[in-house]
């Protein structure tokens, strides 16, 4: 008898609980789009967490639609992406439509480029005395879904101080999975000016009047996507750089084979998890990604590894801290200039040292920012179209200290912020619109006590 009312009484726990993970299951029993006049079905579907017949518990599908609603928005296809789910049958709330809106940029942007082509504006405007001489002119070509793909086909034309050509395409997607992807790239460029060595932490350049530098690089790339938030790249590229009698006989050691000319293929293997509310100025999440580079020349091969980390934690809507690490290390066998130039270049930067680079072979930094919204507006647009609607901006005040470490074991005696400490802080004012436009207004303090306002975008993912 004992036995018999055991048995009852863990068939019916067992029975409420059956009957708990059944009614808190919902049943997703489509999935309808709307406004894609250009982006197919299936580049939507892949950024859901969800799939048509998937059983999700009901207290996560709120969630589930704001992951989704976030991944819509960093494909930066669309200006308006809203999800929603709507119940059929009004006495069964275990089967689920979900619904997405969307409204689709402008995807073809001719871009006339006048850029300098100094490391920031600063830089360009206080140091370069904002020479003409120094700007590169041009028209970019950008097509962003090109084909309803997500994919991405770019054309450059430049000329000014540096002539180059571009052509740029990726296709994120070739399979039926949606998980594998491809693209190629090349270029060409000529200079009339190099910088060609580093003075008391800033560049020194070389101008002429004929070409002083020029070469070419192609690639070709294998993409891997598994889930929503990996990225997986390999790419293999080929190239050449070579230099004029002038700018060799100024700095005999630029180039990593110590000679006029030098040719060279390499592999780089890219690993990315990105799980942001917002790519373009995230406020939560976060982000990392690991780079291995091997570069393959008969007398200048080099490896190097580098891993950056960002995270973002909210306190409250109106407040969040933003961290940043980022390493890197270079195994150079054949001390060159080209190869040492490292901070001040590409995402490896401190604010309040726009004015300086500091060369090596290893480095470490360490980003830290508080921000507080300061609220914002939007502009109506008198002329609307589908592709431009009204204007928003948002606001937000940030307090900032930047760490930061150069190694370099063949320092300069003129170069003194190698192989020590680096220390940055300031505020900032960062203004963020639509189209993924993001300011940041800087003023920033050095450990050398230089003092200045400096202008930045975003955080370059």
């Amino acid at each position: 008898m004992y036995r018999n009312l055991r048995a009852s009484i863990l068939s019916f726990v067992f029975l409420i609980f059956f009957s708990f993970i059944t009614k808190a299951q919902v049943h997703i029993n489509s999935i309808n789009i709307e406004g894609n006049q250009k982006t197919k079905n299936y580049i939507i579907l892949r950024e859901l967490p969800y799939h048509v017949g998937d059983n999700i518990n009901k207290d996560s599908l709120i969630f589930f639609n704001s992951l989704s609603q976030q991944q819509l928005y960093n494909t930066s296809l669309f200006l308006v992406a809203n999800i929603r789910a709507e119940y059929p049958l009004p006495m069964d709330s275990s089967i689920v439509n979900i619904h997405i809106q969307v409204q689709e940029r402008w995807y073809f942007i001719p871009k006339p480029v006048f850029k300098w082509v100094d490391r920031n504006f600063s830089q360009w405007w206080n140091e370069q005395n904002h020479s003409l001489d120094r700007v590169n002119y041009g028209i970019n070509l950008s097509m962003r879904n090109a084909t309803g793909n997500n994919d991405r086909l770019a054309l450059g034309f430049v000329a000014g101080y540096t002539q180059q050509n571009t052509i740029r395409y990726q296709l994120p997607f070739i399979d039926k999975k949606l998980k594998f992807g491809m693209g190629f790239g090349w270029q060409n460029y000529k200079q009339k000016e190099i910088n060609y060595t580093t003075e008391f932490d800033k560049q020194v350049f070389l101008k002429t009047i004929g070409m002083v530098r020029e070469g070419y690089r192609a690639n070709v790339d294998l993409l891997y996507r598994p889930n929503l938030f990996d990225r997986f790249s390999l790419q293999l590229g080929f190239g050449n750089d070579a230099l004029s009698d002038s700018g060799f006989l100024m700095q005999p050691i630029f180039l990593p084979n110590h000679t006029k000319s030098f040719s060279y293929a390499d592999i780089t293997l890219s690993l990315k998890k990105i799980n942001f509310d917002y790519n373009a100025y995230p406020t939560r999440g976060s982000a990392s990604e690991f780079t291995a580079y091997q570069r393959f020349s008969s007398s200048s091969s080099m490896t190097s590894f580098q891993y950056r980390k960002i995270a973002a934690h909210p306190f409250s809507k109106q407040n969040f801290i933003l961290v940043e690490s980022n390493s890197i290390i270079k195994f150079v066998p054949n001390f060159n200039y080209s190869d040492y130039r490292l901070l001040g270049y590409a995402n490896f930067q401190l604010n309040g040292l726009e004015y300086y680079v500091v060369d090596g072979n290893a480095a470490s930094i360490l980003k830290t920012s508080f921000h507080h919204s300061l609220g914002g507006f939007t502009v109506k647009n008198p002329i609307k179209t589908k592709y431009l609607t009204d204007f928003k901006y948002n606001f937000w005040i940030n307090i900032f200290t930047h760490l930061g470490y150069v190694y370099n074991d063949h320092p300069l005696n003129t170069n003194r912020l190698s192989n020590t400490l680096l220390r940055t802080f300031g505020i900032g004012l960062d203004i963020i619109s639509i189209y993924d436009f993001v300011l940041k207004i800087d003023y920033s303090v050095n450990q050398l006590g230089d003092k200045g306002v400096y202008l930045h975008s975003g955080i370059n993912l």
